[in-house]
């Protein structure tokens, strides 16, 4: 039976990837509240346009989205009770700085007194560098997050968003005046901070002649592949959830393994969740009913040095495999993320020869390349259930797809199943595989990832300084089971992989660890290569935790009758 959720009182930007809506720009405000009565006051006027998860029917699309989140310094001074407050999770109650060393995103050699000493997030953006600063009495904390996310200004103007997100833009900048003060604009965004917002956008691809929106990074990955589905995320037709690749591996009714779709609870509060358990909220439950955390995260990519390590590895890969620069390329992005460049996964097509063929066979590759008929059909497949359908308990040697690999850091799938087998028959380089490895170890790890990139809109343009990453917020009912888990054991750790130490080769921070082993078929005569000279691609600029709250929670703060009694 499908769980039917009351759509229309979750923000739209929890269940829905607005980047993969033909939403391609987006821009994100702060604002901090001086004034709780001027606070709540200020939320009404936003609740009115926020942006629901009810289905869109012909007409109804938005031209420009609208949605909010609080920090918890921002419902402390919206006047919730203490009560409400003291039963918020730990994680979020201290916010994203004071978890930097979880997180991995300050030394971890340093005591906290050491880490202060050396203002270990002078190169955060300002806005951030200020946020939850000690001893700075709150002066610069951030206290509501809002997001305006904007389709195109028509088919004929791709690259220039639709008027609407300017004026929305201009009413949300004007609203603290309008309503009276006692609410200020943090204008305080960027690595200088002189930036009104956040800004984001698709990165730009020139496709015979046109400048084209693509589900690309400023590295050159195809991007939001995989994202899990849940119980009740597409309403009440099972024929629209894509839950292949993109659910939970469970035995079903038939007794075979399948895909289903992951517990309700796992993403939104008030609901069951893998543990048929429901997440811990605080009082009154009305209040956290729907709603949910996220981690927004400002992630800068290095994208010159990127370029050089790539470059300076591919040479000596092609040398030692005997293979064309433009193979060796290539094999090295993909065994760094685990899937191709175009999107197409390693565990499915393995080889860069097959790769190539396949890219032919679907229209992509081959006379097609780089013709507005290929980019249409590359996206078709990137939007299919057939390029998230693949497992990983028949490679558990990571012959296809390296055991280090980013993507298996993120969603092992049937990984971690303790019945896996890792053997590889010597001879024809085979490996058993586990048929009925399933996923139950991994489907409580899992995180919606939200946003957008930011920076300059063209593929493949800019270095180390320039302002461009990648603008991540990852929402789950609970950030410390979920994302800082993920982000810590499997990011910057390698354990639960047999990697040791090894972080990811793309997100992990490389200033001790710099290895990347990919393994070779032991039928190919060539011995395994180890990527040695890694480094730190992506580092955090800034960000915090926030709460997601339901309408029915936004109404609550706005007329501030949040009764925990």
């Amino acid at each position: 039976m499908t769980l039917d959720l009351n759509l229309a009182d979750i923000q739209g930007n929890v269940p829905r990837a607005y980047g993969r809506y033909s939403f391609p720009f987006a821009r994100y405000f702060f604002f901090q509240i001086q004034s709780p009565r001027q606070g709540r006051k200020f939320v009404e006027q936003v609740r009115r346009r926020v942006t629901t998860a009810t289905p869109w029917t012909a007409g109804s699309k938005p031209k420009c989205t609208t949605n909010i989140a609080f920090t918890f310094m921002g419902l402390w001074m919206l006047d919730l009770p203490v009560r409400t407050l003291q039963g918020m999770p730990e994680d979020f109650a201290e916010g994203m700085k004071a978890r930097a060393f979880i997180l991995g995103d300050r030394d971890q050699t340093l005591t906290e007194e050491e880490a202060q000493q050396t203002h270990w997030c002078r190169h955060w953006d300002p806005i951030w560098q200020e946020n939850r600063r000690p001893g700075a009495a709150g002066k610069g904390d951030v206290h509501i997050w809002i997001s305006l996310n904007a389709q195109t200004a028509g088919p004929a103007d791709l690259l220039t968003p639709h008027p609407e997100l300017e004026r929305r833009t201009d009413w949300l900048i004007g609203l603290p005046e309008a309503i009276g003060g006692g609410v200020t604009l943090i204008a305080k965004n960027g690595k200088d901070g002189d930036q009104p917002y956040q800004p984001a956008s698709a990165v730009y691809q020139n496709v015979g002649g046109m400048m084209l929106p693509t589900p690309k990074e400023h590295f050159g990955f195809t991007d939001g592949i995989g994202n899990p589905v849940f119980e009740g995320q597409y309403g009440s037709d099972p024929d629209a959830m894509p839950v292949t690749g993109n659910g939970k591996l469970v035995k079903g009714a038939s007794g075979k393994i399948e895909w289903q779709p992951l517990a309700t609870g796992e993403f939104l509060l008030g609901h069951p969740d893998e543990s048929q358990e429901l997440p811990p909220t605080s009082t009154p439950p009305e209040f956290m009913h729907n709603g949910t955390f996220m981690a927004y995260r400002k992630l800068h990519e290095n994208v010159s040095t990127f370029r050089e390590v790539v470059d300076g590895e591919a040479a000596r890969f092609a040398g030692i495999m005997e293979i064309p620069a433009d193979e060796a390329r290539e094999t090295i992005l993909a065994k760094m993320c685990g899937r191709w460049s175009d999107g197409v996964p390693l565990s499915k097509v393995p080889t860069y020869r097959e790769w190539r063929a396949f890219q032919e066979a679907r229209g992509w590759g081959g006379d097609k390349a780089g013709t507005l008929e290929g980019f249409r059909a590359n996206l078709k497949y990137i939007g299919s259930q057939e390029a998230a359908d693949f497992r990983y308990a028949d490679d558990m040697s990571g012959l296809k797809c390296p055991v280090g690999a980013h993507m298996r850091r993120v969603n092992t799938r049937d990984t971690l199943d303790p019945m896996n087998a890792s053997g590889v028959d010597p001879a024809t380089g085979a490996q058993p595989g586990n048929p009925n490895a399933t996923s139950a170890l991994n489907n409580r790890r899992r995180i919606l990832r939200r946003g957008l990139p930011y920076g300059g809109p063209e593929l493949g343009t800019g270095d180390d300084e320039t302002e461009q990453g990648v603008i991540m917020m990852i929402m789950s009912a609970n950030l410390f089971r979920q994302f800082e888990f993920v982000q810590q054991q499997w990011i910057q750790y390698g354990l639960d992989f047999n990697e040791g130490n090894n972080t990811c080769p793309l997100l992990g921070n490389h200033e001790v660890h710099k290895r990347h082993p990919i393994a070779s078929d032991p039928t190919s005569g060539k011995p395994p290569y180890v990527m040695s000279s890694l480094k730190t691609f992506v580092e955090c600029r800034g960000g915090d935790y926030f709460f997601v709250p339901s309408m029915t929670g936004l109404r609550m703060i706005a007329m501030g009758i949040v009764d925990p009694t």
